[in-house]
């Protein structure tokens, strides 16, 4: 076919998200992406896709970088590929849902900073959790790409993704995702649905976006665009497959092979390749390194490649790994209860970690988390289905169900989070949106900061880099020169931490945060059990006597909710059996802890401190 009559079919670059966010836990740095950005640049792309989903929270937590530098770094260099992001929608880059005046906001600075491409989803499809972003987004100039969250059910049918895809053309989107998260969309319902949404919207191009879990991605992809899909997501081939987007490279010559053309310089794609084929060595974490390549299992369960690896992840952490079968056998249970909503953030997390509280309670919602309450009380947006009443009822455990917009409850909060935050810890309004979705971490990062760089602890991604290649080394494995180098890291920083702490390995907890009530600064700014090395619960010196609050998790302990909200109890305060009294946070979701018996409460765990389960936390007389 002659080049001037081959139709275009256009690739957008996930290598700088996506796809590392699938295989190395999010784990890439600003530099890693600066040292290619340029050859990526001009290698011919329709988008680079390197901001949103997680990367905003682990640039903070685990990287100790400022996530707003690192976009306007990338579009420094990247000045003829549009920049994209992933947007949840009224839930921006978090777990819940933001006030409208922090959605706005923060689209406005995100646009300012270099952003281009915002796809904007809901994870339950339900549009009114989708019109306050994408007008955001056409109001500064962004292009706003709709979202259909691809998943399959008795309710999930393409009418219904057609009459999504309705709604968001009339919000006025400028193009349309169909975002398979699981890789479970066939080439069948792929040529079938993006068929019909081609006839029911003729000027909307149509973007597919898959990961290779299941084997069908690239199959699925051909077929699409055979059916008019005008865009696909790909990762360069070193960061791809797995539980990450199909190759580029491949999928440029099947394109080509069809008579297709991709505009991709192929000589350009070796180089990149080769930069992160090397990367690789230091980046990806030992427990995405042995991974089975296809799950066909995701075909049965539908669960996306980065909650597999999350799920293990708080498996371990509660010391039960063994029962991952188990908790991949309760998920799809969980989920048909739940409404079947589509696996995706932040729905993934509500009902993977129920699922895993199932089983590990021994008994099917003997824990309810508050973000499963909230969910089944419509706080999230209206499920795909209804839930059984009886099962609703137990399930938003005394919450007044709402039917309107989530977000039409919140009272405007920029302003309030603008005075809770330390002044001499804002260096930009930016910071100011980070700390609106994510306080802890945000207050955490912010500390880290500024403090002189001699005197800030580790940074947590090196640490996990230090303990996973002396993990290695010990086991007798090969350690490559680049591991072997935080090998020795890694012993040396063992050994300053005993001299530091008297030999226990971990640094003292630092308190100044205490007295306001906020998450302290744990090492290397770490909140979450398992991330580096926490601090024990501190005891008193005599515990009272009294019925225990024990710990039903390993994780981390708080009085309150959050910086600036009330403590659940006060410390000596009368309580009753049943109360929600403290929380223990653990797989990313808040567990509210009940009063064992009536009486004075008397705190034994410390704010912020990891707890492990079966820890006395509190005791009442």
């Amino acid at each position: 076919m002659n080049k001037d009559t081959q139709k275009r079919i256009r690739i957008t670059d996930t290598t700088l998200r996506d796809a590392h966010q699938s295989l190395w836990a999010t784990r890439m740095r600003t530099d890693d992406i600066l040292q290619i950005a340029e050859t990526i640049d001009a290698a011919g792309y329709y988008s680079l896709e390197c901001w949103g989903g997680a990367t905003f929270d682990v640039c903070m937590r685990f990287l100790r970088e400022n996530p707003w530098e690192r976009l306007r770094q990338i579009k420094a260099v990247c000045k003829k590929t549009p920049l994209q992001m992933l947007l949840r929608g009224q839930n921006l880059l978090g777990y819940k849902h933001y006030p409208d005046d922090i959605v706005d906001r923060f689209v406005a600075l995100a646009c300012e900073n270099g952003m281009d491409i915002f796809r904007v989803f809901d994870a339950l499809n339900d549009p009114r959790n989708l019109e306050k972003a994408i007008a955001s987004v056409k109001k500064y100039g962004g292009h706003a790409q709709g979202t259909i969250s691809y998943t399959t059910s008795p309710v999930h049918t393409v009418e219904n993704y057609v009459k999504l895809a309705k709604e968001q053309e009339a919000m006025g989107i400028d193009s349309l995702a169909i975002k398979d998260m699981a890789g479970i969309l066939t080439p069948g319902a792929a040529r079938e649905l993006v068929g019909a949404l081609v006839k029911a919207l003729p000027e909307m191009p149509i973007q597919v976006h898959s990961h290779m879990t299941s084997g069908m991605a690239a199959a699925m992809y051909l077929a699409a665009v055979e059916a008019g899909a005008g865009c696909v997501d790909c990762a360069i081939s070193t960061m791809s497959s797995f539980s990450s987007q199909p190759p580029c490279e491949s999928m440029v010559t099947i394109l080509e092979s069809e008579g297709y053309d991709t505009g991709l310089d192929q000589e350009k794609l070796a180089k990149i390749n080769a930069y992160f084929r090397e990367l690789k060595a230091t980046r990806q974490p030992a427990s995405t390194a042995k991974v089975e390549p296809v799950d066909a299992g995701v075909l049965v369960h539908a669960i996306p490649g980065g909650m597999i690896s999350n799920l293990r992840s708080q498996l371990a952490q509660q010391g039960a790994l063994d029962r991952l079968p188990e908790v991949l056998a309760e998920l799809p249970k969980t989920r048909a209860d739940m409404g079947y909503p589509p696996l995706v953030t932040p729905t993934s997390q509500i009902v993977g970690v129920q699922s895993v509280l199932n089983v590990l309670a021994g008994k099917r919602y003997a824990m309810i988390t508050d973000e499963t309450k909230h969910y089944a009380a419509g706080y999230y947006g209206r499920t795909p289905a209804p839930i059984e009443k009886k099962l609703a009822k137990k399930l938003q455990g005394g919450l007044k169900p709402i039917t309107c917009r989530p977000a039409d409850l919140l009272k405007p909060g920029l302003a309030a989070a603008a005075r809770e935050i330390p002044a001499k810890l804002v260096q930009a309004e930016e910071d100011i949106l980070s700390y609106c979705l994510f306080p802890e971490v945000a207050l955490g990062y912010f500390k880290w900061r500024a403090q002189p760089e001699d005197a800030r602890d580790p940074i947590p991604a090196d640490v996990e880099m230090q303990k996973t290649a002396a993990a290695a080394s010990a086991d007798g494995a090969q350690v490559s020169p680049d591991d072997a180098k935080f090998v020795a890291i890694g012993k040396a920083f063992a050994a300053l931490m005993a001299t530091c702490t008297g030999g226990s390995g971990v640094p003292p907890l630092q308190t100044d945060a205490l007295q306001s009530g906020e998450t302290p600064l744990l090492p290397g700014g770490a909140s979450k059990i398992g991330e580096t090395p926490l601090p024990p619960a501190e005891p008193k010196d005599a515990a009272p006597k009294g019925t225990p609050v024990l710990a039903p998790l390993n994780g981390t302990f708080y009085r309150s909710a959050g910086p600036g909200k009330p403590e659940l109890a006060a410390d000596g305060a009368n309580v009753k059996a049943g109360d929600a009294v403290c929380i223990v946070e653990a797989m990313k979701l808040f567990n509210p802890i009940k009063a064992t018996a009536s009486g004075k409460i008397t705190f034994i765990a410390k704010h912020g401190a990891a707890v492990a389960k079966g820890d006395t936390i509190a005791v009442i007389a």
